[in-house]
């Protein structure tokens, strides 16, 4: 089938070159020229997808990027995959909108439109619905197919890849649930299909919420066992052994990427909007993990006043940008707060991350470096955010002073979070 995939960021390039290795013609489509220009080159700007295979399905003629709206033209099937983000706690659906119209232009009978941005409950049928049938005059349904898939990337993961993880799919009717379904079974190994478009969206943000208040409630607890002298990482192995009833969540720097700072908020929105209640669980898991940064500098200040060293001339390395493991997704990162916290209060501060190489994820003021002794012999602090299997943290604990959020460090001058 002819595929465009609207939208070439963490999910829509895996999808769009996974669809193309699997035998479909794919557009990869992004108003971004700067991407469009690097996908071309065979650069690949996503940790899941390695540049040796872009520059085969260019070579094979599978796969082709674009940023001109009528290569978007005769598809058969086309996913929107563009970012949701949320502007003063108001979730903006503008590129999905856009994307929509844009599609609505090349849209003819029997073909197929699947969302997969993250949103709330309804857009699918409230939003995308009626742009498509006013842009295009057919009927959603009837004239062509439409449905909901939620994206589930996990930027890093080694064990469960975009193939190999179950996707939920669902349609606005059966026919469009067949339809969609079909796509998504050429390129997944297997798929959950869903009654309604509604429970397909509601799916997606419950486990991005169960996610972020789990992940809520160990940061408040890990806050509270330092305060009382407890080791929580003890205490998270203890109950960890027990077989039943239990989920192991553990502690950090904060939350960051697309899911767990902005998806949840996009529920709570929606409940406030339609049933004017409150959803207190997310708004609390919020407020405790959006502070986690804050802690960690609180951390650190203490450690050093105990030292007698202000924050103000002290040289601080930052060892890893991105918001979790293994990951050169620096998006709504913890340690963006944390690296400007510490540049207001006047330290030197230098980060090394081997996976986040692009500058516009990166306060300019911080120095860029590599990962070596010198660089953790100077540092008056070493700070651990994110503990990616590149780092060779042998030398980092004979640090003048380590603060490690994320449990891997041990020795006298190292401090867990």
């Amino acid at each position: 089938m002819r595929v465009v995939i609207v939208g070439q960021g963490y999910v829509g390039l895996p999808l769009a070159v996974r669809a193309a290795q699997v035998g479909h013609s794919v557009v990869g489509f992004d108003v971004d020229d700067d991407r469009i220009k690097r996908l071309a080159a065979g650069e690949s700007y996503v940790d899941d997808v390695a540049s040796a295979e872009l520059r085969e399905l260019l070579d094979a003629g599978t796969f082709q990027p674009s940023s001109d709206p009528r290569s978007c033209a005769g598809f058969d099937v086309a996913v929107i995959a563009v970012p949701t983000p949320l502007r003063e706690g108001t979730p903006d659906l503008k590129y999905i909108e856009e994307s929509a119209r844009t599609l609505a232009r090349y849209l003819r009978p029997g073909a197929t439109v699947a969302l997969e941005s993250t949103t709330y409950p309804g857009t699918t049928t409230d939003l995308v619905a009626p742009l498509l049938e006013e842009g295009s005059g057919l009927i959603a349904g009837a004239d062509f197919y439409l449905g909901y898939s939620p994206e589930r990337i996990d930027p890093g993961n080694r064990e469960w890849s975009l193939a190999t993880t179950p996707k939920v799919v669902s349609g606005i009717n059966p026919a469009s649930l067949e339809r969609i379904d079909a796509f998504y079974a050429s390129v997944v190994d297997k798929t959950v299909p869903v009654s309604d478009p509604a429970v397909a969206e509601l799916a997606k943000l419950l486990e991005n919420t169960f996610r972020h208040v789990n992940i809520a409630l160990v940061n408040e607890l890990a806050v509270f066992a330092h305060a009382l002298g407890i080791d929580v990482w003890e205490a998270i192995d203890a109950a960890s052994s027990k077989p039943f009833g239990y989920l192991r969540f553990v502690p950090g720097p904060g939350v960051g990427g697309h899911c767990l700072p902005i998806d949840p908020s996009y529920l709570s929105w929606r409940v406030q909007r339609t049933l004017g209640q409150s959803f207190r669980f997310v708004e609390l898991a919020n407020d405790i993990n959006n502070h986690m940064p804050d802690y960690v500098v609180r951390r650190l200040v203490a450690a050093l006043n105990e030292r007698r060293k202000p924050v103000n001339g002290s040289t601080i390395l930052l060892l890893g940008l991105a918001y979790k493991k293994n990951s050169g997704d620096a998006r709504e990162s913890p340690a963006r707060r944390v690296a400007s916290l510490l540049l207001d209060m006047g330290a030197d501060v230098r980060a090394a991350d081997p996976h986040v190489v692009e500058d516009a994820q990166v306060d300019r003021r911080v120095t860029r470096v590599a990962l070596t002794a010198e660089q953790v012999a100077e540092a008056d602090a070493v700070v651990l955010l994110a503990d990616h299997d590149l780092f060779d943290l042998g030398f980092v604990e004979d640090a003048a002073y380590v603060l490690d959020t994320r449990h891997r460090l041990t020795g006298p001058n190292v401090e867990t979070m």
